[in-house]
């Protein structure tokens, strides 16, 4: 194991240790094309060495201060754009025991409203749609869709409400890029505060021309937190993931933050892993990652079967990949990629925003990740989004509906995802018994790394900011 340290002649410093193989940096500088800043600018931070407590991920107390101290205080990803395009479209987005419709407005404007009648509360809509008004299915109290307070039956019956405001309590909402967000408890940083620097840096991607082609969930037997940390590192392709070391360079893979709330890995594909010590060549590299690859399904000709990719004599396999990716793209959506890097195209730059919103950076087709908790601390679902850039010249089109998996359902029941449910199923023979194995941690401590698990740090720093010094029995 390689160290900066050894490499400056001396001892290195906490954080500064890294794995032996081409680093992120190299590999920036050898691309095809000049990276832009975000992908080159290191923002890295040494946070501390100490444990996190096992009963963050195990303890109901502790799930019930974030459900009081943290989600109500933070901007959630709850839709996208596309999913309510017209005037009167609405979705129910649930979170930690609330209910909420988001709903278009008249003037575009999006608005979102506790989704509870204030007659007996009944849940005003279980599923998405289209309405002018919300009527309560129980007795018919009714709002319009600003959720303004409309009409009741028998309002001769309610003399005391005549004065009082029956309007739908209203939660924050804001917007950007074609990300919805909202938050319960105004006040606090706006929403480009709150995202600082992630609009920075995704101004090149421009996801706003972007739609959702793909939406899959599923509950998993672990807490949010277990299932969403599994997806803030890439080391544990080595053994979780061996069939991706061909392509993935694993531990070669950049972790940076930035202040609080976001952060990003960096994993570099079309390279070999430094775990495999015999490599078979560039054109080996490039048929395993046409292979086995789940980005996106652009690995493909139009006839399903796999594309033939040469690697020309004198080329790398990043070179050869990233240069038919640029005309893949290039043809497919209408926009001239002639300027995107290697990393752009291929690799997985995958940020976070705190607490539960993961969007992968680079060029289209690209995932979007979303974790919640579950009724108990045990159980919660994960949700991966594909976007796609809508072509050049052609509407937006509407998001693609939800496929719901439950607890006994496999990620391979969504065909759809192709490889990535292959690769999600393998982090599911890990996660319910990391989540069984905190319950009887002897210790009760999880250890982190200095580097590779930084991101995961930095969520647990921000995450007690908001819930304070409390002692979880």
């Amino acid at each position: 194991m390689s160290t900066l340290g050894d490499v400056a002649g001396g001892e290195a410093e906490l954080g500064e240790d890294r794995s032996e193989g081409i680093s992120w940096a190299a590999l920036m500088a050898r691309d095809s094309r000049t990276p832009p800043a975000v992908l080159t600018e290191e923002s890295y931070t040494y946070r501390g060495s100490e444990p996190i407590p096992a009963n963050r991920y195990t303890s109901e107390d502790f799930a019930r201060l974030e459900r009081e101290h943290m989600w109500p205080r933070v901007w959630q990803f709850a839709a996208r754009e596309e999913d309510l395009p017209e005037p009167g479209d609405y979705i129910v987005y649930e979170n930690v025991g609330r209910s909420y419709l988001l709903v278009r407005q008249d003037d575009g404007s999006i608005r979102a409203m506790h989704n509870v009648c204030l007659h007996r509360g009944r849940k005003l809509r279980t599923e998405d749609g289209s309405a002018d008004r919300f009527t309560c299915p129980f007795h018919a109290f009714t709002w319009k869709k600003d959720g303004s307070f409309d009409h009741a039956p028998c309002q001769w019956d309610f003399p005391h409400l005549a004065q009082k405001n029956m309007d739908l309590p209203e939660a924050e909402v804001g917007r950007w890029a074609g990300y919805v967000f909202l938050r319960e408890e105004k006040g606090g940083p706006s929403l480009e505060e709150y995202l600082a620097p992630l609009p920075e840096h995704f101004k090149r991607w421009r996801h706003e021309e972007c739609v959702t082609v793909m939406r899959v969930a599923k509950e998993v037997a672990a807490n949010w937190k277990v299932t969403m940390e599994a997806f803030m590192e890439a080391w544990h392709t080595v053994v979780t993931h061996p069939q991706l070391l061909p392509f993935t360079g694993d531990c070669n893979a950049a972790y940076w933050t930035w202040g609080d709330n976001v952060n990003a890995n960096f994993t570099p594909f079309g390279v070999t892993s430094p775990h495999i010590t015999e490599g078979k060549g560039e054109q080996w590299i490039v048929d395993e990652f046409v292979k086995f690859n789940g980005r996106s399904s652009d690995n493909y000709d139009q006839g399903g079967d796999p594309m033939a990719i040469t690697v020309p004599e004198g080329k790398t396999a990043r070179q050869a990949l990233g240069e038919r990716m640029r005309q893949h793209y290039t043809e497919q959506t209408g926009y001239d990629h002639s300027d995107a890097t290697d990393a752009e195209l291929l690799d997985g730059l995958v940020y976070n925003v705190f607490p539960n919103f993961g969007p992968w950076a680079g060029f289209m087709p690209n995932i979007v990740y979303r974790w919640f908790p579950g009724k108990t601390p045990d159980t919660c679902v994960m949700e991966v989004r594909i976007l796609a850039r809508v072509k050049k010249g052609e509407p937006m089109p509407h998001g693609a509906p939800l496929k719901f998996l439950t607890l006994d359902q496999k990620w391979t029941e969504a065909p759809e995802l192709g490889v990535l449910g292959d690769v999600f199923e393998q982090d599911m023979g890990n996660l319910p018994y990391v989540q069984e194995g905190l319950h009887c941690s002897k210790n009760g401590e999880v250890q982190l790394g200095n580097y590779q698990e930084i991101r995961i740090r930095q969520f647990h720093d921000t995450m007690m900011r908001y819930i304070g010094p409390a002692q979880i029995g």
